[in-house]
């Protein structure tokens, strides 16, 4: 399946923030790398990307990727964050730990970012969304489940831990478009999935109604009626 190109920055502008963040002798961790959406063109910027994902099959996309590209300097690596035993962590230390939409629903953050600065030589950097990517449907929630969705935290309150936490971080922000879907079969697809339903469910049956009601075609494919465009951040702080 072709991918688009790590290659190309234009109107890229989370990835050309990190850019600016990276130095060429630099070693990058990018923790859930998944396919490797910046972990590829990070190597392209810098010495080394390791890239952390607990998912074989997201490091098998990010395998294929590399191979398409060309990309030889990152190094996948199957595992979960906190790393579970001092020889992985100091296995994994780099200049810059990054996390890239990871975060949102992790129950120990305070750990987790000890861990992260514990891992830094240099600089922490975190991609974090105003909103959850999950917001749009919370809408679906109080028809089909009978209770309102609580959202989790993202970007604002991400912040507010760091200044407790003593950080000191720059901010970029970034306004990106909503998320479009190719089908209307693949959004609702994706609504099964996060209001966790069965295939074919009566809740499944009232969930697809209601997105026929509430879709529209816009550029780029589908998109539900009540999203909006959402402020994206980079986030860099210095570890303790």
């Amino acid at each position: 399946m072709s991918r688009p190109s790590p290659r190309t920055s234009t109107g890229r502008s989370v990835l050309d923030a990190l850019g600016e963040l990276a130095l060429p002798d630099d070693r990058w961790l990018d923790i859930g790398a998944g396919a490797g959406r910046f972990a590829l063109p990070l190597a392209l910027r810098v010495r080394e990307v390791v890239a952390l994902d607990p998912s074989p099959s997201m490091l098998r996309a990010l395998r294929e990727g590399m191979e398409q590209h060309a990309i030889r300097t990152v190094l996948p690596v199957e595992g979960r964050w906190p790393a579970g035993d001092p020889a992985t962590a100091a296995r994994l230390r780099s200049d810059v730990t990054l996390i890239a939409h990871v975060g949102y629903d992790v129950g120990d953050i305070g750990g987790f970012l000890d861990a992260m600065e514990a891992a830094s030589r240099r600089l922490c950097v975190a991609v974090l969304a105003a909103r959850v990517p999950s917001w749009p449907a919370g809408r679906f929630w109080p028809p089909v489940h009978g209770e309102a969705r609580i959202e989790l935290p993202a970007l604002g309150p991400f912040l507010d831990l760091l200044a407790e936490r003593g950080a000191a971080p720059r901010v970029s922000t970034f306004v990106h478009e909503p998320r479009a879907w190719r089908s209307v079969d693949d959004l609702h697809g994706w609504v099964r999935h996060q209001l966790f339903l069965a295939e074919g469910s009566e809740r499944d049956v009232a969930a697809r109604a209601l997105l026929e009601a509430w879709v529209v075609e816009a550029p780029g494919g589908f998109v539900l009626d009540h999203q909006r465009p959402v402020a994206h951040g980079v986030v860099s702080w210095e570890p303790r």
